[in-house]
């Protein structure tokens, strides 16, 4: 394109970006067509996994499945995307009235959300006819892998917490787009957060939002306590009010100072908030200027570069801080940006089917994930078996869709937050740590091996 040349023209075609079933990659397509040409349209069967735990996680959390069972259900190609497809010249008028007719109608079978899994282990299968089935492996990608990174991510910092310390969401600016932003609200808010500061998350999923105020307020005022004042009278119901925007500490007195004016007016000062320099050391000072002016009840709130591992020398050292608000290092998942996952064909037609790629081989034939407790209820071990086998323990994967539709209503995310929270009491003591303990046995099933061998022994 010349600068002379316009841009494209949105408006031709019009479709929602984030709901439009376009929002895949382009070989997806590709591959829908040539099915279609070929007559290739027997069932297929792709599983999500996870191919091996980073370095720095323990284990992961299944997450995003709701999106998923909505991705699937509401999957529609309408006029506009359909006159992209036309006017592309890319498909044939057989493939584009197919995708003009497209509805899923296969089933799902997947962990359910708050799930703790592990390597290799499948966390969602799909059956359906094979260009159906393969279309779909983008997005669905897009969504799993998005939610599981945040949500394995966010409990580490929930376990480094503890009890009685409040962590929130404040990623939202630091978030890789808007869609980002929301779903990590939600991963984090399954992981344990008390909740989170984007908005749209408590009409969208029912999560309390909180907020306090930026160092921008202060600034606007000639003067921090008037700033202070403000603020309280204009929100008395949860007054947090940030202390750095110049000193600290004489930000803390004048809080001690204002306190029973506020309170004379009915206002209680719920909670002070630090955003820069040494947290642990400006927490110590502040909670002994609030103790000594009889503010014992004011909560301390940091935020600003907190990661788990602060949050974890912090709960060591008996720091005074109450609660975190975490933005950059959870949104991102900044010490581990991406999962090593896939979503790949293990049967089409009836027979199994295996890639073989060094370093990328599968498993393949339909399979279950069987977990074993020991006597004191912990997690002792999981199998990843054939669907038809027989497995020792608790199945994982649950039926979710049968012909495209629901087998009933999924758990709501509340249910979801409870479900992980009892998987994290089940947790062997070394995988809730901080350091690295990839310990915890998951085996092959001796006929899943046999099958392997079968299959590698095809020409």
């Amino acid at each position: 394109m010349t600068a002379a040349e316009p841009g494209p023209d949105r408006s031709l075609y019009g479709f929602d970006i984030l709901s439009t079933p376009l929002l895949t990659d382009l070989y997806e397509l590709n591959m829908f067509h040539a099915y279609l040409e070929a007559g290739m349209t027997a069932p297929a069967v792709f599983e999500f996994f996870v191919r091996e735990l980073p370095p720095c996680r323990n284990f992961l959390v299944a997450a995003g499945l709701e999106q998923v069972v909505s991705f699937l259900r509401e999957a529609r190609f309408g006029e506009a995307e359909l006159a992209w497809l036309r006017d592309s010249g890319r498909f044939s008028q057989r493939a584009i009235a197919r995708l003009a007719a497209f509805r899923f109608t296969g089933d799902v079978d997947a962990m359910p959300e708050g799930t703790i899994f592990f390597a290799d282990e499948p966390v969602l299968r799909i059956t359906a006819p094979l260009p159906e089935a393969q279309f779909l492996e983008t997005r669905i990608i897009n969504l799993l892998h998005f939610q599981i990174l945040i949500a394995s991510k966010a409990v580490r910092m929930v376990l480094a917490a503890g009890e009685g310390r409040t962590l929130i969401d404040f990623g939202l600016r630091r978030a890789h787009g808007a869609e980002a932003g929301l779903l990590a609200a939600r991963a984090a808010y399954l992981a344990g957060f008390a909740g989170t500061a984007t908005i749209p998350a408590e009409p969208v999923f029912g999560i309390p939002i909180f907020g306090t105020m930026a160092h921008s307020f202060v600034q606007a005022h000639d003067d921090e306590t008037e700033a202070f004042l403000h603020f309280a009278r204009a929100r008395p119901a949860a007054v947090v009010l940030l202390l750095d925007t110049y000193d600290t500490e004489a930000a803390a007195r004048k809080v001690v100072e204002l306190a029973p004016k506020l309170a004379a007016e009915g206002i209680t000062i719920r909670g002070v908030r630090l955003d820069s320099g040494d947290l642990a050391e400006h927490a110590r000072r502040v909670r002994r200027i609030l103790d000594e002016g009889g503010l014992d009840r004011v909560r301390i709130f940091a935020s600003g570069g907190v990661d788990e591992h602060l949050i974890a020398a912090h709960r060591a050292a008996d720091v005074p801080i109450d609660g975190y608000g975490i933005g950059t290092s959870l949104t991102t998942s900044n010490d581990r940006a991406s999962l090593d996952c896939a979503y790949k064909l293990q049967e089409y037609a009836g027979v199994p089917r295996r890639k073989r790629s060094e370093g990328k081989a599968t498993l393949p034939g339909r399979k279950q994930v069987w977990r074993r407790h020991d006597g004191a209820g912990r997690m002792a071990g999981d199998t990843i078996a054939l669907l038809d086998e027989a497995g020792e323990g608790e199945p994982l994967l649950q039926p979710v869709m049968r012909g495209g539709e629901p087998v009933g209503p999924l758990p709501s995310l509340e249910r979801a937050r409870r479900h992980l929270e009892a998987q994290l009491e089940q947790l062997p003591p070394g995988l809730r740590d901080l350091a690295t303990d990839h310990s915890y046995p998951v085996t092959i099933s001796p006929a899943l091996r046999r099958l392997v061998a079968t299959v590698n022994s095809r020409p």
